[in-house]
């Protein structure tokens, strides 16, 4: 049942959107809970993990900066790039940007599992990443956008310590403590992140209402384009440097789909709610994507 209402993520983000459009009042007056409703995503993340998963870094080292270097490498580029073409506003290249020098998401493990992907390695790309993000997202930022728009790097790093680090180790901390007794609340820690993204992702539209009505169609095609180049240069480039099926089919999900909700959290705090548009977007097209591209893979033999 739970894992039922997991992979229905996108529909669940689709319809709580709907109606945030039309009422809006009903999410506004919690625009100021994102980072807090982050940090509890964060922090199940963390109850499934064990500083013994972390060891596994040290054996495959080589596949871990290949997938991570592309992270933070092909992701902010086409951010920037796209947002460019389309000669989009300051404010919604700030939030593609941002977008793009975000970690991986933790969608991305569930969806690597139903590729057929390798899930330890994804859980360990999406950990890796996301404990280098107080030092990559801030700094990719700054380099790409700061000449045109103000990026507090200081305040940034706070931030992803507050939203991400400090509830990640807390969620580690715990899973050490309690041991195997974690056991019997972790089938329902996915689906609590998902409740709580698509809450996220309410509240964002709810925000947005006039900007989604009028310049929604081109946002959601960049959305749509930046998702597309992630998944298939994580791919890609990864078979060119001869990693194996398995493992590029991981990375390209590491790639492609990014921690969204963090994008959302920053660009609310650090830009404007305009900004965090893109990655609201991004939180729902990623999953559906991701969801057809892993049915695909799962039917085809590696």
């Amino acid at each position: 049942m739970l894992k039922r209402f997991t992979t229905l993520f996108p529909l669940w983000a689709v319809m709580l959107s709907a109606v945030a459009l039309f009422y809006p009042e009903l999410f506004l007056p919690y625009r100021n809970t994102i980072p807090l409703l982050l940090g509890v995503v964060m922090f199940a993340m963390g109850m499934t993990l064990s500083v013994k998963d972390f060891m596994l870094v040290l054996k495959r080292p080589k596949v871990i900066i290949i997938g991570t270097a592309m992270q933070y490498t092909f992701m902010p580029l086409a951010g920037f790039a796209l947002s460019r073409l389309f000669g989009l506003s300051p404010e919604l290249t700030a939030g593609f940007v941002l977008l793009g020098c975000c970690p991986g998401g933790t969608a991305s493990n569930v969806i690597c599992y139903l590729a057929k992907g390798d899930v330890a390695l994804s859980i360990m790309l999406t950990s890796v990443s996301t404990l280098i993000a107080f030092v990559m997202t801030p700094l990719l930022t700054w380099l790409y956008i700061g000449q045109t728009i103000t990026v507090d790097m200081y305040g940034m790093v706070v931030s992803i310590l507050q939203i991400v680090v400090v509830p990640v180790a807390l969620g580690i901390g715990l899973n050490a403590i309690l041991g195997t007794r974690t056991e019997r609340i972790r089938p329902a820690l996915p689906a609590l992140s998902v409740i709580t993204i698509v809450v996220i992702i309410a509240i964002i539209m709810a925000l947005n209402k006039d900007t989604v009505m009028s310049a929604g169609i081109l946002v959601m095609s960049v959305v749509v384009m930046h998702n597309l180049i992630g998944l298939a240069s994580g791919y890609g480039f990864s078979r060119m440097l001869g990693l194996s099926e398995i493992e590029s089919r991981t990375i390209a999900f590491e790639v492609g789909m990014q921690n969204s909700g963090l994008s959302v959290a920053l660009a609310i705090k650090h830009f404007s709610a305009i900004a965090a548009l893109p990655g609201a977007l991004f939180s729902i097209w990623h999953n559906i994507s991701g969801s057809f591209l892993a049915s695909y893979w799962n039917g085809k033999k590696i």
